[in-house]
């Protein structure tokens, strides 16, 4: 299944890094199946921590599961609203994404139409699959930052860097790892802001 997709740049020539982000949690507050406009508070250090990321070269994508459309809590189109406010706030702050990405899917989803095991849905590779056949990426640099086991392992089957943030769920993510060495992040960060100092002292050091 295509992952759905709301909006995307023209690819440059040369490929470059990309940062997938997940959203709440993240780059947003978490308040549980987030399904309004006004429901959007970015946090604190959001618009500075993707400015430097953009400033050092990076492409920046969305990628986020909304399983409350297959469970009926809210529609594709609160979805595609709620991600616009989040694009004007940003813009607001001098923040342009590059791409945003959802996966509307839940194999235990209400919505028959949204009920399905699906490509998509992280950490399955659908989304980031979708973004390299929509954008020039350099998945060799690229990089995942969230606040869950699932971006974690999304980006660990790909070889990219993963940060885990412990915003959001991160700390809670955080205690449940444990010992298992595949849902390892490559680093753990309290802020947005630590992660993108890392992104940036990473793609700088030839």
């Amino acid at each position: 299944m295509t992952p759905q997709h709301l909006f995307h740049t023209s690819a440059n020539p040369g490929a470059q890094p990309a940062v997938f982000l997940d959203r709440d949690g993240t780059l947003i507050r978490e308040v549980g199946y987030l399904a309004r406009p006004e429901q959007v508070e970015l946090l604190p250090d959001t618009p500075a921590a993707l400015k430097q990321l953009q400033a050092c070269g990076y492409r920046l994508i969305v990628v986020s599961n909304q399983s409350g459309v297959a469970r009926g809590y809210f529609t594709e189109s609160d979805v595609q609203a709620v991600h616009h406010h989040l694009q004007k706030l940003l813009e607001r702050n001098g923040v342009y994404l590059d791409a945003l990405y959802y996966c509307p899917h839940h194999p235990e989803g209400k919505v028959a139409a949204y009920r399905k095991e699906c490509r998509c849905r992280k950490p399955a590779p659908g989304m980031i699959e979708q973004a390299c056949r929509d954008l020039n990426i350099d998945l060799s640099r690229s990089a995942v930052i969230g606040d869950k086991a699932s971006d974690i392992l999304l980006g660990r089957q790909l070889g990219l860097m993963t940060i885990l943030v412990l915003t959001g769920y991160g700390k809670e993510t955080l205690r449940k790892m444990g010992g298992e060495n595949r849902t390892q992040p490559d680093h753990v960060c309290h802020s947005l802001t630590q992660a993108a100092q890392i992104l940036c002292t990473r793609i700088a050091t030839p």
